[in-house]
């Protein structure tokens, strides 16, 4: 007894070209149905949806009728950035709110959304487009662009973008004059605080100068060369003075010779002329002569004050009023005896002479009294301006951190202003260029167009691609019928799966009433939805051609 075998298990045999014949005869329905449902579908959808027109103008910017060299601009925006500035001013909440009410856009829309929603749609259809130029498409955007809007009234559509190229036009000039302007003012505005930082600053240093005048860091070197020229002249002055001094003992020395020389010869003139001078007076006078001249080598060396200088002088007028008693005592003496002197000629010559000789010494002496004093004051005064310079370069050091302090907070005030006094200048020139218009300004190259076809939606698209995606469909539900549906359906199957000869085939018999009955439902639903689906697809139609 042979065992029966498991059909559950069996795999689906290899279909060939027959077998899918069958299969389409068996579920054509399944597959033309959904592609006609389809069609109907696209076909109202197509011709139902409104259409939108595409007007659009060309615009470019004019570069300034004169050059940046000469005048620079006072904006550094690229082009797309000035643009999408631009086209937010323009399609701003209340401007689009304007061109809805003045051009009656979206009136039923109105009824049925919010006044927000109406704008953001709107702006979403607002758009610029930068154009490429000639030279290839390696050349970056050039300086035309286009501005355009979609909307259902071709009409209506090409008012919009009238209305947004005039609105760019006068918003350029708008904002490029209110921009220059403002760049002006603030320039203005910083150019008088940095110059009242400079003018403070620039107190500060006077002030600092005046106060500080003659020890400058600036005066170093020329403090230094006056005080070299102050140790010169004191120098000199310590040199003539010290000529002076050696040259008023020669002098007084002669003069005292000289005097000795009078007094001989005055000795030698009396009648007792084999008598000799009083001895007691010769020592006198020579212990003067010794004490001057010691007084005179101490004032080299000691001032006037010193207590050394006091006691020679005490000294010396001790000895001189000695040698004026014994004078005064040899003259009595020399009177007694006048009766008997006797006159010399030569004598008298000599004396007078050595009298003419010890004036001129004198005067000489006293000139070199009153130079010595002249330059004794020559030497105080120097010895005070060397202290003072000397106090200036002293001070130097301490005060040249405050003073290269001002001098570089002065020098970074004045570049500061000269930079801003400088941009100042170039933005006022630039605001004067804008308010001539001759900067750079908006030129309407196209402009709006009126379109003539729509631009969307493009029907036939929708067409095809709605009958592709139905048959797509009645593929994909036939081919799950037939891959649920199990059953054998020729004799291919019943060889394949029951591995028996097959000897002859019976005919499904079925009721003939029941057949016909089946028929007439399927042709009539199938009329019925060919009507339904024809009538659906004119009325779309008509009402697309003649119906608005």
């Amino acid at each position: 007894m042979t065992p029966q075998p498991d059909y559950l298990s069996v795999p689906r045999r290899a279909l060939d070209v027959e077998d899918y014949i069958d299969i389409l005869r068996r579920h054509w329905m399944w597959i033309v149905g959904p592609s006609f449902a389809a069609l109907v579908i696209s076909v109202a959808v197509a011709f139902l949806w409104p259409d939108t027109f595409l007007s659009y103008a060309v615009m470019r910017i004019t570069p300034a009728q004169v050059s940046q060299s000469i005048v620079p601009s006072n904006f550094n925006l690229q082009l797309n950035e000035r643009l999408q500035t631009m086209l937010q001013d323009v399609t701003s909440r209340s401007r689009l709110i304007d061109m809805i009410r003045k051009f009656n856009l979206y009136a039923k829309e109105r009824d049925k959304k919010p006044m927000e929603d109406i704008v953001e749609d709107m702006r979403r259809k607002v758009q610029i487009l930068p154009m490429e130029m000639q030279g290839g498409p390696q050349q970056r955007a050039g300086s035309a662009f286009r501005i355009q809007f979609a909307y259902e009234d071709r009409i209506a559509a090409q008012k919009v973008v009238n209305e947004i190229v005039s609105l760019f036009t006068s918003q350029n000039v708008q904002d490029r004059r209110q921009k220059s302007r403002i760049a002006t003012e603030f320039l203005g505005d910083e150019v008088k605080g940095a110059k009242d930082a400079l003018d403070k600053i620039e107190s500060e240093l006077t002030a600092f100068k005046i106060r500080n005048a003659g020890a400058l860091p600036d005066e170093l070197g020329a403090n230094l060369q006056t005080q070299r020229s102050y140790e010169v002249q004191l120098q000199s002055i310590q040199d003539a003075l010290h000529r002076n001094q050696q040259e008023k003992m020669v002098l007084e020395a002669n003069i005292q010779n000289y005097k000795n020389q009078l007094s001989a010869l005055t000795a030698v003139e009396t009648e007792a002329a084999g008598s000799v001078k009083n001895e007691r007076l010769v020592e006198v006078e020579r212990q003067i002569f010794r004490i001057e001249s010691e007084i005179s080598a101490m004032k080299e060396r000691l001032k006037a004050d010193h207590p050394d200088v006091r006691a020679a002088v005490a000294q010396l007028e001790t000895w001189k009023t000695e040698r004026d008693r014994l004078a005064q005592m040899d003259e009595q003496s020399k009177q007694g005896a006048s009766k008997r002197r006797v006159t010399n000629q030569q004598v008298v010559a000599r004396q007078a002479d050595i009298e003419g000789q010890i004036r001129s010494l004198q005067a000489r002496v006293a000139a070199i009294n009153l130079d010595m004093e002249e330059r004794v004051k020559g030497e105080s005064v120097a010895n005070e301006s060397l202290r003072k310079i000397n106090a200036r370069i002293m001070a130097n050091p301490n005060m040249q951190g405050e003073y290269q302090k001002l001098q570089r907070d002065y020098s970074l005030a004045k570049a500061n202003y000269d930079d801003l006094n400088s941009k100042k200048n170039r933005s006022e020139v630039a605001s004067r260029l804008e308010d001539r218009s001759a900067g750079e300004n908006l030129e309407v190259l196209d402009p709006a167009t009126l379109p003539q076809t729509p631009t969307e939606p493009k029907r036939w698209m929708i067409v095809c691609a709605g009958v592709a995606i139905g048959f797509v469909v009645g593929l994909f539900l036939a081919s799950m019928r037939e891959i649920k549906d199990t059953t054998m359906k020729g004799l291919k199957d019943v060889r394949a799966y029951s591995n028996l000869n097959v000897l002859s085939s019976i005919p499904l018999l079925e009721n003939a009433l029941l057949v016909r009955r089946k028929r007439r439902l399927a042709w009539l639903a199938w009329s019925s939805a060919m009507i339904v689906g024809v009538v659906a697809m004119s009325s779309s139609v008509y009402y697309y051609y003649w119906g608005h």
